[in-house]
């Protein structure tokens, strides 16, 4: 009788802790990128990516120019990538508007968008 309530008892320990482990997932890591060529104007970006690597790696093979840069990554959030003339200004925010405001105030008058990338 005694294994038995022993058994029992580490049964109910193990699906208790078996509970717990679903009730919180445990969060994917979200990595994104942005790459960038002033002289072509190419531009590449990658979002949600596992590792800060795949994100970067992806953003260049977007970018498709064999002198792209990383400009940007981040790990959590927006960014965004504002260009005019020979500047160039990566910004990052909560959510895409705010990435993007940043830039373009950061970059001046004559800047727009260029690209801009968020993560789950």
């Amino acid at each position: 009788m005694r294994t038995f309530s022993v058994l029992l008892v580490a049964l109910a320990f193990g699906l208790s802790a078996a509970a717990l482990a679903k009730e919180e997932p445990k969060r994917a890591s979200a990595h994104a990128a942005i790459a960038y060529h002033p002289e072509s104007g190419s531009v590449g970006w990658a979002t949600d990516r596992k590792t800060s690597r795949e994100a970067k790696l992806e953003a260049l093979r977007q970018c498709s120019h064999e002198r792209c840069e990383v400009v940007g990554e981040a790990s959590r959030g927006c960014m965004a990538l504002a260009r005019g003339g020979k500047k160039h200004v990566v910004q990052q925010g909560v959510t895409r508007q705010e990435a993007e405001a940043k830039a373009l105030r950061r970059c001046g008058d004559r800047c727009e968008i260029a690209a801009w990338t968020c993560t789950r």
